[in-house]
């Protein structure tokens, strides 16, 4: 008979608790103490169930440490997880169960038969409301890669429901609704729920946008939970980031056995393959909903190993300091008027997440240190450092300044993360370190590009939609561009190479600033070539003149910056090219 714990490679998965806190600790390093072994032997469902068969279990509602629940069975629904997966449905029972119902974060509780082996785990709840009755995961199913879709619900058919009805409070209606997932609402300290509100309309972070975000508490410097708390029935967290941003979800250790872990019974997010910080985590309540699960609150600490597996029936990985994730470290320093400045940290886990990261770092930052949304400017600086495919290390740094007339912690914070993103898209790179630091004023002050004159001769000629550019091939082009702030003016000095062929007339566009939206950016393929546009982008305190000529399907580009002004640049002049030989 195959055991889940025959395959050290090979994760045994579980599915998807819920996520209670995300306020993971920052600073305490985990305890090296390994969480005791069970090792238990699964109980394949063709053995068969009897309705009324006796079953007991483990979970935690407050604390580290799992208390039991007992039960019984109520049958059995075939392929109710996946083709070739059944569900096992129980009603379960203990003080906690009978006041809240089955809860969020119950995900990956262990239920044992009679003869002390695994059934499975925790993992499904009745769509109906708060209800005593649980859909469990097969254990003999958690150490499958399954490459099938996660089901949103689970049919109950009548037979069953009137089982349902008979032993609780449910109606036979209300059963026939079916089984569910436990909601697995992404929590995070950090950012406050009126901002993660915000964001879930905006261009925010993807796992802020893609699941029910919800504000649990802030990061704590101690957590009463270590490696020896991930036992079977314990606290069993799975983070992308910890720090300043926690974001994760708290469930239940179904199993631990030969170094390596089991819980949640359904998926965190359906990552497969990945770097999930697996972290010991400490409930503090179980909190009533009349009209859904009830959910955990806990706190998680640092990762105590490696979530290396996120699959249909669950999550699993190796426990263990010697298998911590690699971690991309973002730190952000705001300066703001007489206000302290703050270092904030944050410590992301997962490299497709390093971008979210790195942008919700920076903008709860600048939340906590200028405490509203306002209207400002910033002068900024970057640095991100890692390696390339090659481990050749990389140095992207770079300074720009911001205005908003609405949000500037927002709209300062996202061109860092758009630089992090580019380089998660790189094969074989990886990320370090991002440290930003921010100087943040209440002034919205900036230069308006007001006009552009080109030099003919010994004369300055300004240039409009009606009064083209006069070049010719080889040449360079001599512009002035004209700014203005209120009564101060200046003007800026900029000249074009003319390319040496061209035969057709172009356009000219002068505009302040264009930061990260050029095009170079976007075409690097390895940090070498990324670090070089960086270094060539145009900040929002320089003018960038841009001489654009098309020839047989290709765009040929010059272009021209000036230095760097004590204030950001706004505006756009835009005029016609004619080549004259």
């Amino acid at each position: 008979m195959k055991t889940s714990r025959s395959r050290a490679a090979a994760a045994a998965l579980t599915g998807l608790a819920l996520l209670g806190t995300g306020a993971a600790i920052t600073s305490q390093p985990a305890n090296a103490a390994p969480p005791t072994e069970d090792c238990k032997q699964p109980y394949p469902v063709a053995d068969g169930f009897t309705a009324g068969d006796l079953v007991t279990g483990l979970t935690v509602d407050t604390g580290v440490m799992p208390e039991g629940f007992t039960g019984k069975i109520l049958g059995v629904i075939h392929d109710g997880i996946a083709p070739g997966v059944p569900m096992v449905m129980a009603r379960l029972t203990s003080d906690e169960i009978d006041r809240v119902g089955i809860w969020q974060g119950m995900s990956g509780s262990p239920v044992y038969a009679a003869d002390g082996r695994l059934i499975g785990a925790v993992a499904y709840g009745l769509t109906w409301g708060p209800s005593p009755v649980a859909g469990i995961t097969p254990f003999e199913h958690m150490d499958e890669f399954l490459d099938t879709t996660v089901p949103a619900k689970v049919a109950v058919g009548p037979g069953l429901a009137k089982r349902v009805a008979a032993t609780t409070d449910v109606t036979v209606r209300q059963a026939l609704q079916g089984f569910e997932q436990l909601p697995m609402p992404m929590s995070f300290s950090g950012l406050s729920q009126h901002r993660l509100n915000q964001l879930q309309g905006k261009n925010g972070p993807d796992f802020i946008k893609t699941r029910g975000a919800l504000a649990m508490g802030a990061a704590s410097s101690e957590v009463a939970a270590e490696e020896k708390d991930l036992v079977a029935g314990g606290n069993l967290g799975a983070a992308i980031s910890y720090g300043d941003i926690t974001a994760g979800g708290v469930g239940t250790v179904t199993s631990v056995c030969e170094g390596r872990l089991v819980g949640f019974g359904h998926p965190m997010g359906y990552f497969g393959k990945t770097t999930l910080g697996m972290m010991p985590a400490e409930a503090i309540y179980v909190q009533e909903d009349p009209a859904a699960p009830g959910f955990k609150v806990a706190n998680m600490g640092v990762p105590a190993g490696t979530i290396d597996q996120d699959r249909l029936t669950g999550i699993s990985g190796p426990v263990g300091e010697d298998f911590l994730p690699k971690e991309a470290v973002i730190t952000s320093t705001v300066s703001y008027g007489d206000k302290e400045p703050r270092e904030g940290t944050s410590h992301s886990l997962v490299k497709s997440f390093n971008a979210d990261v790195t942008f919700a770092q920076l903008l709860a930052n600048h939340d906590r240190v200028i405490d509203t949304i306002q209207a400002g400017s910033e002068k900024a600086t970057f640095q991100i450092r890692g390696a390339d495919a090659a481990h050749e290390p990389f140095l992207i740094e770079w300074s720009d300044r911001y205005v908003s007339s609405y949000d500037i912690s927002y709209d300062s914070s996202y061109e860092a993360a758009e630089i992090v993103y580019l380089l998660s898209r790189m094969k074989g790179a990886s990320v370090d370190t991002v440290t930003a630091t921010a100087d943040v004023s209440d002034s919205t002050a900036v230069w308006r590009l007001t006009g552009v004159q080109q030099k003919r001769g010994a004369k300055w000629v300004t240039l409009s939609r009606r009064q083209p550019a006069v070049v010719k091939p080889g040449g360079t082009l001599q512009l002035r561009a004209q700014l203005a702030r209120g009564s101060n003016t200046k003007r800026l000095q900029l000249t074009v190479a003319v390319p040496n062929r061209t035969t057709r007339d172009g356009f000219l566009e002068i505009t302040g600033g264009l930061s990260m939206w050029e095009n170079d950016l976007y075409s690097a393929k390895n940090p070498a070539q990324l670090e070089a546009a960086v270094a060539a982008m145009t900040a929002n305190d320089q003018v960038n003149a841009s001489l654009q000529f098309f020839k047989r399907g290709q765009n040929i580009v010059k272009q021209a910056k000036s230095a760097s002004q004590d204030l950001p640049v706004r505006g756009r002049v835009w005029a016609e090219v004619a080549v004259r030989r």
